[in-house]
């Protein structure tokens, strides 16, 4: 923010650019909302006020594809950047073909959540679903279903809380 970034890569928790879940929600906070709470486990060590200063639209990506879509949706929200590269460019049938399958998977993730479906336990049959009416999308799902990026998170935030009185 003040630097005068208008968007920055923020982690992505499921992708292969590992990251701890809470760090990584810490960071999207800072950079989306205009003020930020202490959340130690989040890795915010203190209250900030952005006062005008503009948010910064956080950036997903690195091994990221059409499969994962609940879990990104779940950790990152509606309000970032998801740039798919070899989830859209390595895709089979082509480039438009890659685009599509993460567009239909966003939509199929979206709709679901915004009537109010467990979207992140049901996304494997969200994304079947949504499948069985786009080629691309199954074609996807097919190609990158064995595809995952399991590490223990080296970047946790290491704090220990220390009482301080009220002055």
């Amino acid at each position: 923010r003040m630097a005068g970034v208008d968007h920055i890569h923020a982690g992505t928790v499921v992708g292969k650019l590992e990251g701890d879940p809470l760090m990584i929600k810490g960071f999207y906070n800072t950079l989306l909302a205009g003020e930020t709470e202490i959340n130690l486990p989040q890795g915010l060590f203190f209250a900030q006020n952005w006062a005008s200063l503009r948010k910064v639209v956080p950036v997903a990506s690195g091994g990221i594809h059409a499969g994962q879509m609940h879990q990104l949706l779940d950790y990152l929200g509606d309000d970032v950047v998801l740039q798919f590269g070899g989830g859209t460019i390595g895709h089979p049938d082509g480039i438009q073909a890659g685009a599509t399958a993460n567009r239909v998977a966003l939509e199929s993730m979206v709709m679901a959540r915004n009537e109010g479906r467990d979207f992140v336990a049901e996304g494997p049959q969200i994304l079947r679903d949504a499948a069985k009416t786009c080629g691309p999308l199954q074609t996807a799902l097919d190609l990158w279903k064995d595809i995952s990026f399991n590490y223990t998170s080296t970047d946790t935030a290491d704090f220990v809380e220390t009482p301080t009185a009220n002055v």
